[in-house]
This record gives structure tokens, C-alpha cells and sequence, in this order.
């Protein structure tokens, strides 16, 4: 295989998994000029990639205009990836274990490239739901976890890992890039975060990392709570998710 084949078919991966994060993004079918549209590709080659896509079953065609979205295939990956990943069946005990202690929302979160996602979720024990969408991208700025998940970077990392435009919190309110690794540093040195929602006005959030055997956050548990009961139980819930993370890390680090 020539160099020249070996770099379009490495154009072309990447440009695969372009139509996959757009169409995850956008949450809904599209047809193949949509998406070549949203992803500023060229449409004979996204056509193209959208017909091999779907023969291996990784797209579905949805309705009879030709609209498409992400194919069972890609469950089944998915799956396949749960059954090795030992990591995230520990997780997923944890979550567990952090709602029967405290009644409350409980989450596994990452960083996605420049964004923050969750990665896992258990609901809370409540008659009213408390949850997020997993796997959908939001700015680091706005999250308790970001403040964990980049303690190992130096200041000038994180200025140059973060979009300035997702210092704009959601009401319309500039954070500070001061202010905002000001909490960094005391996050990393507490071991801990938590904030009032700045995504709406009546949850609080808790974080505490996860660390991997070089002392490097590799993702956060969380107790997502409404406020009075945050305030209420916080010393509580504050124990209960730094014990859970620091058992979640001595277990992946054996």
C-alpha cells in the first residue's frame, strides 16, 4: 500500500467518524447533504462514506427519505466494549453503592477532547427525576467535575485546552479564567468540588476524582442533589463520594 492510499483512507476514518459525532451531536436522523452540510465535507465523498457506513450496518436508514442515524452495530461495539472494560463495570457498582447511601442522583463523568460528558448515570431514589443526557458534550467551565478532571494540567494547558466562548456560563455571565483556576488549585488540594448548578437553579453538585496510579484524575463520581437537600446532608454526601472514588481508584489500580 502506497503512502498516498495509506493517508486517504486515514482522511477518509476521519472523516467517518465526523458524520458519527455530528449525528450523536444533533441527536436525531439526517440525510447524507444534511450532514455534509454540518460537517463542511464534501458531499460525494459523505455520500460515499454514508453507503459504506450503512452496508456494515454502523448507520440505519430511518423512514423512506433518506434520512439516516447510528445503527445497532454500533450497540453491539458498545457492549462488546463493557464486557472488557473493567473500569466501568467497577464504576457502575459504585454508582450503585453512592444511591443507596445517599438517595441521591449518581454519575460517572469524563473529559471528551475539549468538553466535559457523563459517562455513566444512576438515578436517584426519588419521585422526581434528577438526570443527564450520557454521552452529551458540555463546556468544562460549567461543570464541579472540570474543575477535578484538569488539575494536572499547568494554566497555560488549560487556557489552551478550553474555547473561550465556554467561559460564558448559561446566563450569560462571563466566568473569570482567574477565578476559574483559582478553583482548579483548590480542587486538586481538597480533593473535592462542589458548586450550585450553574446549569439551573435548583441542583447542587458534588465531584471527587478518580486517580489513576500517577496521581492524574482519569474521570470524577458525582452526586448531582437539590440544593436544600445538598445543604442539609453535606457533610454526608461529601464523605460518601470522596470514599467511593478513593475505593474506585485502589480497585483499577491493583
Amino acid at each position: 500500500m502506497t503512502e498516498d492510499t495509506i493517508k486517504r483512507r486515514a482522511r477518509g476514518l476521519d472523516r467517518a467518524f465526523d458524520i458519527l459525532d455530528f449525528l450523536k451531536e444533533q441527536g436525531k436522523p439526517m440525510r447524507p447533504n444534511e450532514i455534509a452540510n454540518g460537517i463542511g465535507g464534501p458531499k460525494s465523498t459523505v455520500y460515499e462514506l454514508v453507503g459504506s457506513l450503512l452496508e456494515r450496518r454502523i448507520l440505519e436508514s430511518v423512514g423512506k427519505d433518506g434520512h439516516v442515524y447510528l445503527g445497532r452495530q454500533l450497540y453491539f461495539l458498545g457492549q462488546a466494549h463493557l464486557r472488557h472494560f473493567d473500569f466501568t463495570r467497577e464504576a457502575q457498582v459504585c454508582l450503585g453503592d453512592i444511591v443507596s447511601q445517599t438517595r441521591e442522583t449518581a454519575q460517572m463523568c469524563l473529559l471528551n477532547g475539549r468538553k466535559y460528558t457523563v459517562a455513566l448515570m444512576k438515578e436517584g431514589e426519588r419521585h422526581f427525576r434528577i438526570s443527564s443526557n450520557i454521552g452529551e458534550n458540555a463546556p468544562i467551565p460549567w461543570t464541579a467535575s472540570g474543575r477535578l478532571l484538569l488539575c494536572h494540567l499547568s494554566d497555560q494547558e488549560i487556557v489552551d485546552l478550553i474555547d473561550a466562548d465556554d467561559f460564558v456560563l448559561p446566563d450569560g455571565q462571563l466566568l473569570p479564567i482567574e477565578t476559574f483556576l483559582g478553583e482548579i488549585r483548590k480542587a486538586g488540594e481538597e480533593g473535592f468540588f462542589s458548586f450550585n448548578s450553574v446549569a439551573d437553579t435548583f441542583t447542587h453538585c458534588f465531584a471527587a476524582p478518580v486517580k489513576d496510579k500517577h496521581g492524574v484524575c482519569i474521570a470524577t463520581l458525582c452526586i448531582v442533589a437539590p440544593r436544600a437537600d445538598a445543604k442539609k446532608h453535606y457533610a454526608d454526601y461529601r464523605r460518601v463520594l470522596i470514599e467511593s472514588a478513593n475505593g474506585l481508584a485502589a480497585r483499577i489500580n491493583d
